[in-house]
């Protein structure tokens, strides 16, 4: 048996100090070094083996925050884990209080290919690992083939088609061997609820962006737009996912996800929940009234729907603990959850195909608040999301 933890945190904005990232956005040194502080102490409480990261501008940051926790890491041993000399050295407390440094070659930058010029710069991912990685993690964004989805009019007819040709951020896909096991993960930060809106040729700006010309139809579009594009993202990353569960490989989807669990681009990624039973639906080419699917039928759909089937982390510590409320996100008084970690039936105990399972889900939201409110303290320089992370068992070592 082997254990491991895997988390998922957006910092926001991670970038060295007087660099601007957004216009007239940028840090101070001073803002910088509370900032880097903030994050490594973090991480550090985290002690998380896999980190999938967010809104990494740069990966010289990202690698000046790692390499504070792995000092502070190696000056909390020190302080707290005993010598060999100690009788008592062997106490499984001190296993768990431990921190094991991250090494050479545990990180992995994806950059975005939208990246701009100071005032215009786009944000990519990253990925650390304890375990290091099997090969070179892939980075998706730019699309081979572009996807083509065709819009039906309803009644008959041609609707037209949405043609997404690259991602608006960048999506790491990683396989790490844990102990024996080979497991992919995807990183992902899909897009925002931000609107999408044109600029006329020759503007230097939208005429949605001049909020003293409030024009609500046009802003409902620029939602519209940014809606249809997350949706398109997230039918990506779920080809992406079923074509390694194809494989037999199991499955672990971390990230920014920028809707709840229960929104429609997050129920594309995980894929349909099968019905309790087929065999009293109608089907497909029913020639009459009592043409239904079989018994053998039912539980060929049922399997090959959980087979391809993502399960949230979040939802399965919820069912089997007395929390009732977990969120990495607060704005305008709505707390929820648009962070997220999706696992396949690999980790689910009853599923046939099961090596492992979770034990335990951790948020690390005690940083939030909402800003939106007048009121209400907002350290803007502190990431506006929680972290979360999974505690997983691997019942057996298995040859990758």
């Amino acid at each position: 048996m082997s254990t491991f933890t895997i988390s998922s945190f957006n910092v926001k904005n991670l970038i060295g100090a007087d660099q601007e990232f957004y216009r007239f956005e940028k840090y101070t040194p001073e803002e910088y070094a509370w900032k880097q502080d903030w994050l490594a102490d973090q991480v550090l409480s985290l002690n998380a083996d896999i980190i999938g990261f967010q809104e990494i501008f740069t990966e010289e940051s990202l690698q000046d925050v790692i390499a504070e926790v792995n000092k502070r890491g190696a000056d909390h041993n020190a302080d707290v884990i005993p010598d060999r000399s100690k009788r008592y050295h062997r106490k499984a407390i001190f296993k768990k209080l431990r921190h094991e440094a991250y090494g050479e070659g545990s990180l992995f930058f994806a950059p975005n290919i939208h990246d701009g010029e100071p005032g215009h710069r786009r944000p990519g991912l990253a990925m650390l690992s304890r375990h290091g990685f099997v090969g070179t993690p892939e980075i998706i964004q730019e699309l081979e083939t572009p996807l083509s989805i065709k819009f039906p009019e309803l009644g008959g007819g041609d609707a037209g088609k949405f043609t997404l040709t690259r991602l608006s951020r960048p999506m790491i896909k990683a396989h790490i061997n844990v102990d024996g096991q080979k497991i992919c993960v995807f990183n992902c930060h899909l897009k925002s609820k931000l609107g999408e809106y044109l600029r006329p040729a020759g503007a230097e700006f939208s005429p949605e962006a001049d909020l003293t010309n409030y024009d609500p139809i046009g802003r409902a579009m620029g939602a519209l737009r940014a809606t249809v594009r997350r949706m398109a993202e997230a039918l990506v990353l779920r080809r992406l996912i079923v074509a390694e569960l194809a494989l037999g490989t199991p499955v672990m989807v971390l990230g920014d996800y920028n809707d709840s669990e229960h929104a429609v681009s997050s129920e594309i990624i995980a894929g349909e929940k099968p019905f309790k039973n087929y065999a009293w639906m109608r089907r497909h080419n029913a020639e009459k009234r009592n043409d239904r699917y079989s018994d053998e039928e039912n539980i060929h759909i049922r399997g090959e729907i959980e087979r391809n089937r993502m399960i949230s982390a979040e939802k399965l510590f919820v069912q089997k603990s007395l929390r009732d409320m977990v969120y990495t996100s607060a704005f305008g008084g709505v707390y929820e959850s648009i962070d997220q970690i999706l696992m396949s039936n690999h980790f689910i105990p009853t599923s046939e195909n099961a090596i492992g399972e979770m034990e335990y889900f951790s948020v690390f939201n005690d940083h939030l608040t909402d800003g939106s409110h007048p009121e209400a303290p907002y350290n803007k320089l502190a990431s506006d999301h929680g972290q979360i992370m999974a505690h997983m068992k691997i019942w057996g070592d298995k040859t990758s």
